[in-house]
């Protein structure tokens, strides 16, 4: 895969519509804002929010600074957006925690709630945190929450029922990995790369959390603004093709300076 500039970058997911023009419309936007705002814990991705974050405009104002969403309260239906600069800005700093956790040589734990989109990224990053000499995590064995199967297949720990890797916001899975690793006197990751619950989990525990998350997801974008996590990438992270990932994988691990023969 060649390396995009950074203006090819952002003309990539714009075309693709992983930022710019995104498939999340706004109504569903607002809903998700508003749940959190209300309490509803689905929607925290593992953070505890307490009371900081009751007014949904104070939410939709982290969206539209963090991520690209309409500022506009009155813009209630149809299109909204990502800003594809925001999301290169935030693959570059992610890119420089990547690089701190390579010259380190850190042991580093990657999990998805989005096996249908982001399952690879996760996968190449992990790849060339190996190379680079880092010890990718192995969880447990034996783990269940929500039902399902905590697992780990190519390097990136998932949630599995009957046979499916399944999407879920839920943070259950990460915590089970967290307290297996205590359980069995294992030192904890120094670095997580995720998305979703599991990222949220492992920020509020502590650890060193950066990942991903949708324009419906503000949880993750509010974890950053308040530290919890370091990094929150904005990006749809369920396009029509995986592979249209791919050129933003390519950038993410140049700039870290973890690209084959770099």
């Amino acid at each position: 895969m060649p390396i995009p500039s950074r203006a090819a970058l952002v003309d990539h997911l714009a075309r693709t519509r992983i930022a710019g023009d995104v498939a999340t419309p706004r109504d569903n936007n607002l809903s998700h804002y508003r749940k959190l705002a209300n309490g509803d814990r689905h929607y925290w991705l593992g953070l505890e929010l307490g009371d900081r974050w009751t007014d949904e405009q104070d939410v939709l104002a982290v969206m539209a600074e963090r991520c690209g969403v309409s500022d506009d309260p009155g813009h209630r239906m149809g299109q909204d957006t990502i800003d594809p600069e925001l999301t290169v800005d935030a693959l570059e700093r992610m890119a420089a925690r990547l690089r701190k956790a390579a010259a380190g040589k850190e042991r580093v734990l990657f999990a998805t709630g989005h096996p249908g989109g982001l399952l690879d990224v996760h996968r190449q990053t992990a790849d060339a945190l190996r190379r680079a000499g880092c010890e990718i995590v192995r969880i447990p064995g034996g783990l269940m929450a929500d039902e399902g199967m905590v697992f780990q297949f190519a390097d990136v720990a998932m949630l599995e029922r009957g046979a499916t890797l399944w999407h879920t916001h839920s943070p259950e899975p990460m915590t089970a990995i967290l307290d297996g690793m205590e359980r069995e006197g294992r030192p904890l990751p120094d670095l997580v790369v995720a998305d979703h619950g599991w990222a949220g989990c492992a920020g509020q525990r502590g650890l060193d959390s950066i990942g991903y998350a949708d324009c419906n997801d503000p949880a993750l974008f509010i974890g950053e603004a308040e530290g919890t996590l370091q990094v929150t990438v904005p990006l749809d992270d369920h396009v029509t093709d995986p592979r249209y990932y791919d050129p933003m994988t390519a950038y993410l691990l140049d700039a870290a300076g973890l690209a084959e023969g770099a």
